[in-house]
């Protein structure tokens, strides 16, 4: 293996070589992720308590369109903000702070890529993101952080049309980004380059078909638990095969290169960072909730003080009646039931 390493190593040394990167989820499952496919641990196999008509369904248009509930309940899970980028996601980003990074091909939706730092010209998110949100009905664009806001309080909806919110992640029944094929035509050619393919099952089409496509005189890597899809079917003589976690591998290649002091301090900083975030974020939310409280003692006030006004209207009616012999009866009872509300307005 280490024979294998220092090969890679030796083509990211060479001046003006540049890398592209196929990555899936096996490079976020070190950060608390879960994977999609696996028959155990992954998303799909632990999905039973939505009670999806079939696992896949949590991302189909059609069904999000009659039930968001699902979705939303998986994403408050997987929502950006509660997991710290990998070392590989940070090799991505020092990959780019050193010159190398062509392209990061992303299958992910969790974000984690520019979490670390890789510009989002270096991003390609092949299945999108919740970077960005749109109304599935007029397209209004929602900022990430207005939609994390309202799914506190339920299924975000549209402020123009009422219609469902949902992140720009690309669901069964939808197209991809555009992004998608303009940039691999720019890509998929570039002679000289180091293709490192990651964290995948290559599964998934037209994302699969990838790293088959990419220039013969392109040096192919796999970093994977198994051996998938063109390495398997169309392996090349110059495929550097390395069956290992995506981090560890990682770790090492920086060690090569003698990135590591600069590694620690990316994952020094998106520790810090995020422990910032998080902070700000709770002392958001703890004023929003005070200021929702403070609204709705203004209300009890508001609503204290108009029965008032009715039991004094009340008892001065009911008493002028009773001064001109009238029947007491039925403004009594009035009297009585708006004396009652206005004690449960009290606060």
């Amino acid at each position: 293996m280490d024979k294998k390493l220092e090969k890679i190593a030796e083509v990211l040394k060479k001046e003006g070589s540049t890398v592209t990167f196929f990555v899936g989820a096996g490079i976020s499952t070190n950060c608390g992720i879960p994977d999609f496919r696996s028959p155990k641990t992954g998303l799909y196999a632990n999905l039973q308590r939505l009670n999806l008509p079939y696992p896949e369904a949590v991302f189909d248009i059609e069904y999000f369109k009659k039930s968001p509930k699902a979705f939303y309940t998986l994403a408050d899970e997987l929502f950006p903000g509660k997991f710290l980028p990998s070392i590989f996601h940070y090799f991505i980003k020092l990959c780019q702070d050193k010159g190398k990074l062509r392209r990061c091909y992303s299958q992910n939706i969790d974000t984690l890529e520019r979490i670390a730092g890789v510009e989002d010209d270096k991003i390609v998110e092949a299945h999108g993101s919740f970077a960005n949100s749109h109304c599935i009905t007029c397209k209004a664009e929602m900022e990430t952080k207005v939609l994390r806001k309202l799914m506190k309080t339920g299924i975000p909806k549209c402020p123009v049309c009422k219609g469902y919110v949902k992140p720009d992640i690309v669901f069964f029944g939808e197209g991809l980004p555009s992004k998608f094929f303009d940039l691999w035509d720019e890509d998929c050619d570039t002679e000289k380059n180091l293709a490192i393919v990651a964290g995948t099952s290559l599964a998934v089409f037209p994302f699969a078909n990838l790293p088959h496509e990419i220039n013969k005189n392109c040096k192919r890597v796999l970093i994977n638990r198994e051996k998938c899809g063109t390495f398997l079917d169309s392996p090349r003589k110059t495929d550097i095969i390395l069956l290992e976690d995506c981090d560890k591998i990682a770790e090492k290649l920086v060690d090569l290169l003698g990135w590591k002091t600069e590694l620690d301090a990316l994952i020094a900083k998106g520790k810090k960072k995020m422990e910032t975030e998080k902070k700000l974020v709770e002392e958001s939310e703890s004023e929003s909730e005070s200021e929702e409280e403070e609204a709705d003692k203004h209300k009890g006030v508001e609503k204290a003080e108009k029965l008032s006004k009715e039991v004094a209207a009340k008892v001065a009616k009911a008493e002028e009646g009773s001064k001109e012999g009238s029947t007491r009866g039925k403004e009594d009872k009035d009297v009585v039931d708006l004396a009652s509300d206005l004690e449960k307005t009290k606060i």
